[in-house]
């Protein structure tokens, strides 16, 4: 367990900004020394001085073989393809674009292969904000958009999969609907749901648009909704799966409207009858809704009977899972927990399971410490998240941060402990503890999701070792030498002799005070000896 409460976060972020300046300024140095040996190359290429010239890249390329063969013993690749592929691929554009097609989320959560992420699922952000009554605010304040183009057209996908149905049997109505959501502009999306209100008065999919994108406030998206409701409900009759998927996003609607009113008791009971209603539609994770609700009335015995539920192996996980159970057991131990006590008396029990339960989440999710220890700014969450990723970590510490800061001594407990997660499993990428290894594709998709004026947390860091960037430095320095040496003998010479009579200067001085100190007859012997 580390104790970094003592620390300083202004000298922490100081000495992280320039660790890794340097660690960005050394990385480029073998790429440096590679342009001055082109540049030796082109200066000294004539044929009095092809020898020289052919003499010095052989002693070069000896160098660098015998260092490439030593990182590949060590680290089981090539220092130049690591190089290459961590760093060069991104500003050259390697980066594979967002594309309009492609990763499109289902209601299910799979996802159909793109080549970027084709081993991430991205899933619907179950506590996804209204566009018109929250992220549009957030753009008139700000002038920044939260969403990128790539997660409103997931979004589109989605209400076209659950809304519409069977494309064969579609009403007027409704292919205007499926064209509107497919709309890049959001003014023709509710031109499009009133054309669609106009056809029929009894389009509960338009009404829902209007709800989402066209209100302004929570209130005047609960109007709409329960306009909705009456519709959806006259439409039930017939039983289809649109008009029972155009139901249910309704209620978790109109539950998620009385949350954010201050209606709390009513959300949970709206939640709770809509995860008995319609039980095998728990793949729309509406118990994280729940579960968000229960932690804003401190109804900590409701939360973990849920997490008793669906905190199974069977299950997937997700953060709000790993972490609210964290929480819990944290916050049973962390109103009376002391880094300094634990470390002369050591855990207890309940703190040792509490510790672990920390563990646990981090590994599942190691982005979310930062954002709740307020390490790292927040920002709104996108309609769609990559478990694991940086995006899961936004939206779930967007809605959560209170809860912990409300359970006394959680966050300080949090972090004390969470960094000890990366000494159990110090490659991630390879094996893992609790969970399978951690994704390698998230950063590229977390990407695509976040805002471009977010900086995205990559785990684990591309760190190049120490010794690598020193490797390279020193190479770099020796070829310049090299190349200085064979212009300008005559200035280096000179520049040798000064370098040298300088470092040595305090050695001279000091046996210049020695043999004034001894006679001159001890060193007589000494010679003689």
């Amino acid at each position: 367990m580390e104790d970094t409460t003592g620390s300083n976060p202004q000298s922490l972020g100081f000495t992280e900004k320039l660790k890794s300046w340097l660690s960005w300024s050394w990385t480029y140095i073998c790429f440096i020394w590679f342009g001055m040996v082109l540049i030796m190359i082109y200066v000294l290429w004539s044929p009095l001085k092809l020898q020289e010239t052919r003499k010095y890249m052989i002693a070069y390329s000896r160098l660098f073989q015998i260092f490439e063969w030593w990182y590949f013993r060590k680290y089981g690749t090539s220092f130049i393809e690591q190089v290459s592929v961590s760093h060069l691929r991104p500003l050259l554009g390697g980066v594979e674009s967002s594309s309009t097609t492609g990763l499109f989320s289902s209601v299910n959560g799979e996802t159909e292969p793109r080549p970027s992420v084709s081993e991430c699922k991205v899933w619907r952000n179950p506590l996804n904000l209204f566009r018109g009554a929250e992220y549009s605010r957030y753009t008139w304040v700000t002038g920044k958009e939260p969403l990128t183009y790539y997660d409103m057209n997931l979004s589109a996908q989605d209400h076209q999969t659950f809304f519409t149905g069977d494309t064969q049997q579609l009403r007027p109505e409704d292919a205007v609907m499926q064209k509107a959501w497919r709309e890049r502009n959001p003014q023709a999306r509710i031109r499009a749901a009133y054309q669609a209100i106009e056809m029929n008065h009894e389009c509960a999919a338009a009404y829902v648009l209007l709800a989402e994108e066209e209100a302004t406030t929570i209130t005047e998206a609960e109007r709409l909704f329960k306009q909705a409701l009456r519709i959806g409900k006259n439409g039930l009759k017939y039983n289809t799966g649109k008009d029972i998927n155009l139901l249910v996003y309704i209620k978790r609607r109109l539950a998620m409207c009385a949350r954010k009113l201050g209606r709390i008791k009513e959300a949970v009971k709206m939640m709770r009858d809509l995860m008995k209603e319609f039980p095998l539609l728990g793949m729309l994770n509406i118990h994280e809704n729940l579960l968000e609700a229960l932690l804003e009335l401190q109804a900590y015995a409701d939360v973990q009977a849920v997490l008793a539920k669906y905190d199974d192996i069977s299950l997937p996980k997700s953060a709000t899972i790993c972490y609210t159970s964290a929480l819990l057991k944290a916050r049973a131990v962390s109103d009376k927990f002391s880094p300094e006590a634990a470390s002369r008396r050591g855990l207890s029990t309940a703190e040792m399971n509490a510790v672990e339960a920390i563990h646990r989440a981090v590994e599942f999710n190691p982005h979310v410490p930062k954002y709740l220890l307020e390490m790292k700014s927040l920002i709104l969450p996108p309609e769609h998240i990559l478990k694991r990723g940086d995006s899961e970590a936004v939206a779930y510490a967007f809605f959560h941060l209170q809860h912990w800061k409300r359970a006394e001594g959680a966050l300080n407990l949090l972090h004390c402990t969470w960094e000890g997660t990366f000494r159990i499993i110090p490659y991630p990428l390879e094996k893992g503890h609790l969970f399978y290894p951690y994704p390698g594709c998230t950063e590229t998709a977390d990407r695509e999701l976040l805002p471009s004026f977010h900086e995205v947390s990559v785990y684990p860091k591309k760190e190049l070792p120490f010794f690598i960037l020193f490797t390279a430095g020193l190479c770099s320095f020796t070829a310049m030498l090299a190349m200085l040496t064979h212009q300008f003998p005559e200035l280096m010479g000179v520049f040798a002799k000064a370098f040298f009579s300088t470092l040595f200067a305090p050695l001279g001085f000091f046996a210049d005070k020695m043999e004034s100190f001894m006679p001159s007859s001890f060193w007589h012997q000494l010679t003689r000896i």
